[in-house]
């Protein structure tokens, strides 16, 4: 029998080996480097809090709160790069009469000036005792878990509850954020991150549940991806707005702006149906 602790100590190493073989990478500033990373971190402190019954009380507490640090520390890069991407990729959309090129280039200096002025901070973090730390803390669990008994159940069974339990803190979070008022935008952030979490639960089922938790897995990242492109839409817009008596293309930009709002708009609109298909109840019932 495979038990549901071998199945998320699995997981916690085979994302811990992630996260200590992109250091020279993310040095070195390789594509996508600082994304991986950053990922890594975000499933690792997942896996800690939502499988925390399994873990003896307190046991992950400091590691959590070290994997939360080093992703702000990535982060604050990795959303300036996609950022600056976003901004420079619709620029060059915009009809002739906007000046779509000219803009295209003025953003993209901005880009990479604001990626420059926060790069400084991944380098520090990785050259830091806390980042050696953490790796020293991650192999430590490894070697020896902190168990409780019950991470000794089946597998299946006790992953399809947590997948359930997830599935339905995504709802409650879904459903505030298409109620919610002046605060709308934090709400379907807070969705975001909610069918995040349900949709790293249902990675870390697949090698036990398969395809049933691969299905769950794909619903959930499009509940992801359509709050995501929300989220990107609204900071997009937010950075524009920021700069906008300092372009040099102010009609253009006074566009591009215009259209991020309307993008933020669709993905809201989009959210009902895309979450539709991802709130099913037997969509966690893992066989």
């Amino acid at each position: 029998m495979v038990t549901v602790g071998e199945v998320v100590l699995g997981r916690v190493r085979a994302q811990a080996e992630v996260l200590a073989g992109l250091d020279e990478a993310v040095r070195a500033d390789q594509p996508d480097a600082v994304h991986r990373m950053r990922v890594a971190c975000r499933r690792l402190r997942s896996a800690f809090r939502t499988y925390r019954r399994l873990l003896a009380p307190g046991a992950t507490d400091e590691l959590v709160a070290e994997l939360r640090w080093l992703a702000a520390a990535l982060g604050r890069a990795r959303d300036r790069e996609v950022l600056g991407e976003r901004l420079v990729a619709r620029a060059r959309e915009l009809p002739a009469e906007c000046g779509p090129e000219r803009l295209a280039a003025e953003l993209e200096r901005w880009g990479r000036a604001e990626y420059r002025r926060v790069w400084p901070e991944v380098s520090a973090a990785l050259d830091s005792p806390r980042r050696r730390a953490l790796a020293d803390g991650l192999a430590a669990l490894l070697a020896d878990p902190p168990l409780r008994g019950r991470a000794g159940r089946a597998a299946g069974p006790e992953l399809a509850r947590v997948a359930a339990r997830e599935q339905r803190r995504t709802a409650e979070r879904v459903r505030a954020a298409l109620t919610a008022g002046g605060e709308r935008d934090t709400a379907l952030h807070e969705a975001r991150k909610a069918a995040k979490r349900a949709r790293y639960a249902g990675e870390t089922a697949v090698p036990v549940a398969g395809r049933a938790a691969e299905r769950y897995v794909e619903r959930m990242k499009a509940v992801q991806e359509v709050l995501g492109e929300h989220q990107d839409a609204v900071v997009a817009a937010a950075a524009l707005l920021g700069r906008a008596g300092t372009s040099e293309e102010p009609f253009g930009h006074g566009v591009l702006y215009g259209r991020q709002l309307a993008e933020a708009e669709r993905a809201r609109l989009a959210l009902p149906q895309v979450w539709a298909r991802a709130e099913r109840p037997k969509l966690a019932r893992f066989g």
